[in-house]
């Protein structure tokens, strides 16, 4: 995928195109917004993260991704200049990797996150009848557990970066004045979710509970982090093409089968878009709860 640099769109300044082969699409972001980013992504080397991720740093932001692969990491990292994307290999489930990713932040490039990704997950084939219960404990552990952790740890960084606006609510409201007029950059966390997440399905139900919980994890601290100006998005997609059907143990040819039936279905790029999307709106704008499907999946 390659990002061509054209000038401005003489009606929209600061917005940019990308290219790439056999399609033209209008990303509509000001690049000094992605320029102004220092985001964390977890589940990078793979799947919607890794798109992700390359579509952060092709905008300018700077990164640091996350994953057990250290080797696909760091072939990310090499994609773009030394320096931009540092690469923390790591154990998402494990609770201290969140310090660890905050601290990587202000080591690699002397500032704190104001974008966290929450996307490392596992997924799991079958019900609660059927499904391999060996398999039950890493999967609460990395989806729930771990992912709470980087939550909890990124809505503390995120909020010390503003006055308190209990203690303090004029120096918070200055604050608050200054950065709607300079445009940012925003404070975002942005949560992967499912649609099984919300629709549960009775052939991946055990690991649409832990979407079921880390969807309502995500709305709660929305709702606790608006008072301080910090967006939590979430993110629940529907059939995305990726290795994680086959790392979750589904008999593809009969989920094969599904997606045909149902297809095209999306891509990893297709979620990155609408996160980029979604967090290149202005700082005042909160889009809360995107779910994205193929056009033609009925259900989940």
């Amino acid at each position: 995928m390659q990002l061509d640099p054209v000038p401005d769109s003489p009606d929209r300044p600061g917005v940019r195109y990308r290219h790439t082969p056999g399609r033209f699409s209008l990303y509509a972001v000001p690049m000094s917004t992605l320029q102004n980013r220092i985001g964390i992504i977890t589940g990078a080397s793979a799947g919607i993260g890794e798109a992700l991720a390359h579509d952060l740093a092709r905008l300018g932001a700077r990164l640091v991704i996350n994953a057990r692969r250290e080797d696909k990491l760091s072939e990310i990292a090499a994609a773009y200049p030394e320096g931009q994307i540092k690469v923390v290999p790591g154990d998402a489930g494990d609770p201290a990797l969140s310090k660890t990713l905050m601290q990587a932040c202000e080591d690699a490039f002397s500032g704190k996150p104001n974008l966290v990704v929450v996307n490392a997950g596992r997924g799991l084939r079958g019900a609660v009848t059927d499904s391999n219960t060996d398999e039950w404990e890493e999967m609460i552990r990395t989806n729930i557990l771990g992912a709470s952790h980087l939550m909890r740890e990124a809505a503390e960084v995120l909020t010390g970066q503003m006055t308190d606006p209990d203690a303090n609510p004029e120096g918070f409201g200055q604050d608050w004045a200054s950065l709607i007029d300079q445009d940012g950059p925003p404070r975002d966390i942005v949560v992967l979710g499912s649609s099984v997440g919300r629709h549960i399905s009775p052939f991946s139900s055990m690991y649409g509970s832990t979407k079921f919980a880390i969807n309502s994890l995500a709305e709660a601290l929305r709702r606790q982090m608006a008072k301080f100006g910090v967006r939590v998005t979430l993110i629940e997609p529907g059939v995305v093409r990726t290795e994680f059907q086959e790392s979750a143990g589904y008999e593809m040819d009969g989920f094969g089968a599904f997606m045909d039936r149902v297809g095209p279905v999306l891509k990893p790029e297709d979620i990155s878009r609408t996160i980029v999307f979604a967090i290149s709106q202005p700082p005042a704008v909160h889009i809360n709860d995107i779910m994205i499907r193929p056009t033609r999946q009925e259900y989940p």
